[in-house]
């Protein structure tokens, strides 16, 4: 049971393990690009985080993210 909760509660930081692993080899993408993929990184995890787990506090805080990533430095 404890292993259990233990796992739970890496989630996040499994993700984002994950995520830089995966920006890693996007050195093709636009400025724009990597704003809203890292945006979208940030909010799943802090949905994640804040839902405890949430798959949905997960998507919704990387809808959220992925939106604000894509609007920082727009003109």
């Amino acid at each position: 049971m404890r292993k259990q909760h233990y796992i739970g509660r890496a989630k996040p930081l499994i993700i984002a393990v994950a995520l830089m692993v995966g920006l890693s080899g996007c050195s093709s993408m636009t400025t724009r690009n990597k704003n809203t993929a890292i945006g979208a990184g940030v909010g799943a995890v802090a949905g994640a985080v804040l839902t405890g787990g949430s798959g949905i506090g997960t998507v919704g805080g990387a809808a959220i993210g992925g939106i604000i990533g894509n609007q920082v430095g727009k003109h």
